[in-house]
Formats: structure tokens, sequence, C-alpha cells
């Protein structure tokens, strides 16, 4: 198995010769230009608030898994392109090379684009926050559901649920028709029709080699002088999907996980109200984390 648990971890990066950098959750961005670089660190956030602990190994597996998937996808004709231009720091920039120690394996070259407003879910099963509103409402995301469904179930078919894009505090679901409202209904038509066939296509594949994709994140950008969207951000990583080991999967109780779920229980059993300032990661928790996270890049990308 990749190893990655004996890692140093990169908390933030300051790589001055590139200018100043926006810091988001997980990344940092520099702006150079024709092109943007994406960082990926070892910071793991849950329920929105970034920890103070890193996870060794994370920004390397985020992005070699998104370089995966987007290599993948290239071929797909009725799929959007997308905006990764290279991962390998010879590639870049000469400016770059300067910090090559830095970014070598955890860092994306990317084309400009104008990120919708919006994140695109697709639902494959019954989970997380999902499940609390069936439990509560019989729905999903406002989508009725059919009766009896356990937690954890394989849903008729994978739903369509986009949510606002939050710079802090919580994400939102909306509605397609507030989505609509606020990209174009024909816009908007696209990136669900893409996020499906994404999702459906990725999650055929995942099982195949004993991951279940519950669901995934997917965010959309537009390129500024045609208009046309592009998938952009990371694709398919444990940062932006659920994954479950499908010989442990059982319906009924929420699954043992490849992706931060695992943080995520962690935290809840220990009462922590999800407010800043977020507490500490023991030791262990740290350490399975790095494994789990380096065994869904290992299955994910093995020969199907």
């Amino acid at each position: 198995m990749t190893n990655v648990s004996d890692r140093p971890v990169l908390l933030e990066t300051h790589l001055e010769a590139l200018g100043p950098k926006r810091r988001g959750k997980v990344r940092d961005i520099y702006d150079l230009g024709e092109y943007v670089l994406l960082v990926a660190t070892d910071r793991i956030s849950a329920f929105d608030v970034v920890l103070p602990d890193g996870i060794p190994g994370k920004g390397y597996v985020l992005t070699q898994l998104s370089k995966f998937w987007f290599e993948w996808l290239w071929a797909m004709e009725d799929v959007l392109p997308h905006h990764l231009i290279s991962t390998e720091v010879e590639k870049f920039p000469p400016a770059c090379l300067t910090y090559r120690e830095v970014l070598e394996g955890r860092t994306m070259l990317v084309g400009r684009f104008e990120p919708l407003p919006v994140e695109c879910i697709a639902r494959g099963y019954l989970a997380g926050s999902g499940w609390k509103e069936y439990r509560e409402r019989g729905t999903v995301c406002g989508q009725p559901l059919p009766p009896g469904l356990r937690e954890a179930d394989r849903l008729p078919r994978p739903i369509f649920t986009p949510s606002t894009k939050a710079s802090s505090g919580h994400d939102e679901n909306i509605s397609f028709e507030q989505m609509e409202s606020m990209v174009g209904a024909e816009l908007a038509r696209q990136v669900r029709r893409c996020t499906l066939t994404i999702y459906e296509r990725a999650a055929a594949r995942a099982e195949s080699l004993g991951i279940i994709i519950a669901d995934t994140k997917l965010e959309f950008g537009l390129e500024p002088v045609t208009r046309q969207p592009y998938l952009i951000d990371e694709v398919l990583t444990p940062d932006s999907s659920r994954f479950w080991p499908k010989d442990r999967y059982q319906p009924g109780s929420s699954p043992p996980s490849f992706d931060k779920q695992f943080v995520r229980d962690y935290l809840d059993s220990i009462g922590w109200n999800r407010t800043p300032p977020a507490p500490s990661l023991p030791p262990d928790v740290i350490r399975k984390t790095s494994e789990k996270y380096a065994e869904a890049l290992d299955r994910l990308t093995a020969a199907g």
C-alpha cells in the first residue's frame, strides 16, 4: 500500500515569489495570471471547520486521485471538459521551480475559470444529512423518497442535490429550481446531467474494485471568454465523496468509510458542538485517517 503516514505534514504554504495566496479550507491557491496553482495541504475540515491537526499525506492523496479521475474522464465525449493542465512541477511556470520540494505530488496547475456559485452533489445511497432529513420528512433535499428505507440503503436511482457554497459556515441545500434561478435553466440542466453521469460511471468502476461511492460533490466553472462550462476543483476524492468498503457494507447502520467520516465520528463521540475552535485529534485518529486515505487511492486507481 502507498505509505503516506510518515510524510511531513504541510498545514500552510509560503511561496512568496508566486504572489499572495488565497486560502481555502484545504488548498492554498496562487494566481499565476493565465493559470492557477492549487496546492493541496494536509489540512482537514469537519462540519465546515478546519481542524488544528493535519493528516500526513492527505494533500498527496487528493491530488493523485483527482489526477487519476480527470484523466479517466477525459476520453468521455458526453462529459464536460476539465480544468487540469498538469501535476508535473517541471511543466509549471518557471517561478514555481524554486518550490519544487513543496509542490511535488500535491499540486495541480489548472486553467482559469469562474466557479459557479453552487456545489453539485450526486447521491446514490441514503447517508449523512440526507438520512437525517429522510427520517424527519421522508425526503432528501426536498425530493420525496419511498417509505421504509434504512440508513445506507441504495436509492432507487441516484439523485442530484445542489447546495450553496459558503465561504464560511455551513453550505445550505437548495432546490433545483433555486439553482436554475442562480445560474440559468440550460446551464443547470447541463451540469446536473454531467454530475449524474460522472457519478454513475465512477460508482460502477469503484464497485468493481470493492468500494461503494455513496455520494460525491462536484464543482463547475465557466471559461471567461467562451462561457463554456468545465469540471473544476477536485473530483471523486475522500474529501468530496463518501467511500464505503463493499465487503463491509450493511444497510441499517453507518458503514465504515475511506473518507473523513472517521474523523467526524470521532468528533461526535467527544461531544464537540461543531463550532470553532475545533479540538485536536489524537495520534491514533490521525494515523488511521492517513491510512484510510492511502487505501482509497490504492484501490480506486488499481487496474479494474
